[in-house]
C-alpha cells in the first residue's frame, strides 16, 4: 500500500489510520502487511463505500484538505469502485531499539572517533 509522499510521516506517527481507494478491486488485504519507512502498515478492515460516503472529515481523517483534495489523489486509474481502508502502523523491532538508544555525543569541534583512531594509526607509522 503505498502513499503520497506528504502523507508517509504522518502515517508513520500514527495521525493518520484510514485511506480511502478508488480501484478496480482492491488491491490490499485484511491481515496484510505493506512496507513503508522502518515499518509496515497492517490492514485492519477494508470495506467498500459510495462516493457520498466521502465526507469532509473523512478527507481530514485520511490526511487531506477535504473531499476535492481526496479524490484528485485517491482517483487514478480506471477504477469506480470506492474502498475505505483502516489501517495500523507498526515500527520496525530495530527502529524502535535503535530511537531507544542514546549514543554519548562528541563535544563541538572534537574529532569523530574514527578519525582519531586512523589519525593515531598514522603517527606511529611514522
Amino acid at each position: 500500500m503505498t502513499f503520497t509522499k506528504r502523507l508517509r510521516e504522518p502515517v508513520m506517527r500514527g495521525e493518520i489510520t484510514c485511506s480511502v481507494r478508488i480501484w478496480q478491486h482492491p488491491h490490499v488485504k485484511v491481515g496484510g502487511h505493506y512496507e513503508l519507512g522502518d515499518g509496515f502498515i497492517e490492514v485492519t478492515s477494508i470495506r467498500r463505500i459510495s462516493l457520498v460516503e466521502i465526507t469532509p472529515e473523512l478527507a481530514r481523517r485520511s490526511g487531506f484538505l477535504g473531499v476535492v483534495d481526496l479524490l484528485k489523489v485517491a482517483k487514478h486509474g480506471s477504477g469506480e469502485n470506492v474502498y475505505l481502508i483502516d489501517f495500523e502502523y507498526h515500527r520496525a523491532a530495530g527502529a524502535q531499539l535503535r530511537d531507544s538508544l542514546t549514543l554519548p555525543q562528541s563535544a563541538p569541534g572534537s574529532p569523530r572517533p574514527r578519525k582519531s583512531l586512523r589519525t593515531r594509526r598514522r603517527r606511529s607509522a611514522r
